[in-house]
């Protein structure tokens, strides 16, 4: 129930069990806040067909309203705070219990809100779940490091001039960035093939830039859904393929909850839009 002063933030979606509701009482959202799951009703036991709920804490009105989290937005460290809080809550549901993660900053103006959305989208949701069921996201990632792309060291030449010995180094850079290029094609396919073995579904995100990979350059950036009993199957068969590929980093993040899975959903009217 809210508080005076505050809105209901919504981590994600899941099934309305005891035992989930006993380990998220020993937990904590957003600003220390309490977390709760509130199902469609507030009957105190949930029929089979009434048993979703979302995961909620309350939340300042002051930082969570529209004109709050547009400022908000700006300030990198409020962000990656809000973000970090977001993935553990919805992290530690995932490790008790089947869950579609929300999108961060999904705010509503108080539970009776919430509620209303939960009841529009309880179909979607339930069919979402069971799809999702057993199944866990692991991000699969090849890198190129900056030693890779780089021309292995030549054997003394004849003395050249200036302009020749640059052309010449930059025709071998080439050459070298060329083959880890087509290296990584290779691992990419391999990738793939191993997926189709073992994966439900993939989604395709783009490449990482910037502080995210520092002087690596990441040209693949795959999620795929994995099926429990065969996470272990996957992992090693990527890590038996990546000792093929030297001059690349393949990397198999997870698990995750299924953010890369769980779909778009009807945000809320009284809830701005996340930065991209």
């Amino acid at each position: 129930m809210n508080t005076s002063g505050s809105l209901t933030y919504v981590y994600a979606v899941t099934h309305r069990t005891g035992p989930l509701g006993e380990a998220l009482a020993g937990l904590h959202g957003i600003g220390q806040a309490p977390l709760r799951l509130f199902p469609l009703t507030a009957d105190t036991e949930p029929a089979p067909s009434t048993s979703l709920a979302f995961v909620a804490s309350d939340v300042p009105e002051q930082d969570f309203n529209e004109t709050a989290l547009k400022n908000h937005f700006e300030d990198l460290g409020w962000l990656e705070y809000v973000a970090r809080t977001h993935h553990d809550v919805v992290q530690a549901v995932a490790a008790r219990a089947p869950v579609l993660p929300l999108r961060m900053a999904t705010v509503y103006q108080d539970d009776h809100r919430a509620r209303q959305a939960l009841a529009a989208q309880q179909d979607v949701f339930s069919q979402r779940l069971d799809q999702l069921r057993a199944q866990t996201e692991y991000g699969v990632k090849i890198y190129l490091t900056p030693e890779a792309t780089q021309p292995p060291a030549a054997a003394p030449a004849p003395a050249a001039s200036p302009g020749k010995a640059y052309l010449q180094a930059r025709r071998a850079q080439r050459r070298s960035r060329d083959a880890v290029y087509q290296q990584a094609e290779q691992a990419a396919e391999t990738i793939e093939t191993i997926a189709s073995r073992h994966a439900t579904q993939r989604v395709r995100h783009a490449p990482q830039r910037g502080e995210l990979t520092g002087p690596q350059e990441n040209v693949l950036n795959d999620a795929y859904l994995i099926p429990d009993e065969r996470a272990g199957q996957f992992k090693a068969a990527i890590a038996d393929a990546a000792e093929r590929f030297p001059d690349l980093r393949i990397e198999v993040t997870g698990p995750w909850a299924p953010y890369s899975f769980a779909m778009t959903t009807v945000g809320p009217t009284d809830a701005p839009e996340p930065p991209p």
